[in-house]
């Protein structure tokens, strides 16, 4: 009996170990700040999945819920904007919007390790709400251009920011869970079509009227951006009034913040219904020479040190690292540019496809995108299995899923009549889900906790940079071929390939 009690005791901190096992080698990151995270992990672990992280997933997902709905918003609204307005070159529009979006990835990634996670969760669906309610009042192009822009700056920040939050309370035996997120990705793909299809399906200006489009009878745009960002506003005020976030543990480690580190963990076993044997000693007995740089030297270096390159010099602090970090950059890079492209022209082909197979109506057309968006969900969840499955793990998922993305893009242009191009669309749109919800995942596992905002600012960055070009190819590339699909489909097969060779398999293991 005391044999096999012996054998359950070493399985179950055989299974522990396993699940705090870090995603990085050792060399990667400094010796002292891996042990602290090791403690903290394990503290997490042993309070378990609860409800404040079950709460945080929610209020996360909202932030997913932005990054994919108003960047859809933009794309839906062009057409009735730019008849309003008479504008000549329309993707100006989504220019200023990926110019916001690479402004905020900088800002926000950068500076939640610089001011803490806090203000910056807190903040950008702020941001993203109050101006998308004043855009509904724009007088002009211009002026739909700025707010566009400065409702991107907090709709760029919300991944960067809501992935290092997340993942930073959660268990290392929940962190798929990191992958299920993007269900809230695909929903709002579907919300965004649903309230569209009544407000610009039958409210706006058609390039078929003969009569001039004026303000009066082009509101449906308007409405719609109110819709949107009241619900934008509702999501703040339940993020912001009615959840309480706690500082990261490990931000607040990370800044040598170890006492204000254990009184987090110990509130969130508190809202847990659970009790954590966490102690400040704990974490202390780690620190070199019996301290972690309290006094004034200290401080000073910490304070030069925001605003040097330490936190991205850390990521390519070793070539196993810097190879993983530059990496992963360029798979964004690809992707970045491969989306927004494949967006930008979808409503085009959608309406002009249609109508050269006789079917381009308001209705189809609008009924074709909201069957689209309903295949994202199931999308979202199979990620969410895949990034679990033995020999396939992050890495297989995300391979597997881009390059079939880019092939059923490839296979769209085959299309022989609407039903044909409605099919290879939805095959698509799951599959880029899948992908998205595993790239979303896969990597903040990859940064350690104290250089996670940057790394996903630069990510984030790569990715909006990239996507600055769409809105320019799109002002002089020719919309009646096929020659931008083939683009695309191209990026998102060199994106697969380029994750084979990723050096970091983050399955089965805690982050650091």
């Amino acid at each position: 009996m005391t044999d096999t009690k012996d054998e359950t005791d070493v399985e179950s901190r055989s299974l522990d170990d396993n699940l705090t096992a870090p995603v990085l080698d050792r060399s990667a990151v400094d010796p002292v700040y891996q042990a602290k995270a090791h403690v903290l992990n394990n503290a997490i672990q042993q309070i378990g999945m609860g409800r404040y992280q079950w709460e945080l997933f929610v209020l996360v997902g909202f932030g997913w819920s932005m990054d994919n709905m108003w960047p859809i918003i933009t794309s839906l609204i062009l057409p009735a904007v730019s008849l309003e307005f008479n504008q000549s070159k329309p993707p100006l529009l989504s220019l200023a919007q990926n110019i916001g979006l690479l402004v905020g990835a900088i800002f926000w990634g950068f500076g939640c390790d610089i001011f803490g996670r806090r203000v910056a969760f807190n903040a950008t669906i702020g941001v993203t709400a109050v101006f998308g309610l004043i855009a509904a009042g724009s007088p002009n192009f211009a002026a739909i251009g700025c707010f566009a822009a400065f409702w991107s700056v907090g709709v760029g920040g919300n991944l960067p920011v809501d992935s290092a939050v997340f993942l930073e309370f959660l268990p290392g035996s929940h962190q798929y869970l990191l992958t299920i997120l993007s269900i809230f990705w695909a929903l709002a793909q579907l919300l965004a079509t649903l309230v569209a299809w009544p407000l610009l399906g039958y409210r706006t200006c058609s390039e078929t009227d003969t009569t001039p489009c004026t303000r009066s009878r082009n509101f449906g745009w308007r409405y719609f951006l109110i819709a949107m960002g009241g619900f934008a506003m509702i999501c703040f005020a339940l993020r912001f009034v009615v959840f309480t976030l706690y500082e990261s543990p490990k931000y607040l480690m990370g800044k040598g913040r170890d006492a204000e580190a254990v009184a987090v963990v110990h509130k969130v076993a508190l809202k847990n219904g659970k009790h954590s044997a966490l102690s400040l000693a704990d974490l202390e007995m780690h620190n070199e020479g019996g301290q972690q740089g309290v006094d004034a030297a200290a401080a000073l270096k910490r304070k030069l040190e925001k605003v040097s390159m330490t936190h991205v010099r850390a990521l390519f602090r070793t070539k196993k690292l810097a190879y993983s970090t530059s990496l992963i950059m360029c798979i964004w890079a690809f992707i970045g540019l491969a989306f927004p492209l494949y967006n930008a022209y979808i409503p085009y082909t959608l309406t002009s496809r249609g109508a050269s197979f006789g079917d381009g109506s308001t209705y189809l057309t609008y009924r074709n995108s909201l069957i689209i968006a309903v295949l994202g969900v199931p999308g979202a969840l199979i990620g969410g299995v895949l990034v679990e499955v033995p020999l396939v793990g992050r890495k297989g998922a995300l391979a597997l899923s881009t390059v079939l993305t880019g092939v059923f893009l490839f296979a769209s242009t085959t299309a022989k009549n609407s039903n044909d191009l409605l099919g290879w669309n939805c095959g698509f749109n799951f599959a880029s889900n899948v992908m998205y919800a595993v790239l979303y995942a896969y990597t903040p596992e990859i940064f350690p906790t104290k250089d996670r905002g940057t790394g996903n600012a630069l990510t984030a960055s790569a990715n909006r940079v990239f996507g600055i070009m769409a809105p320019i190819i799109a002002i002089y590339a020719d919309l009646e071929t096929a020659a931008p699909v083939y683009v695309s489909g191209a990026l998102f097969l060199a994106a697969g390939a380029l994750t084979c060779a990723l050096p970091f398999e983050s399955r089965g293991k805690a982050s650091l």
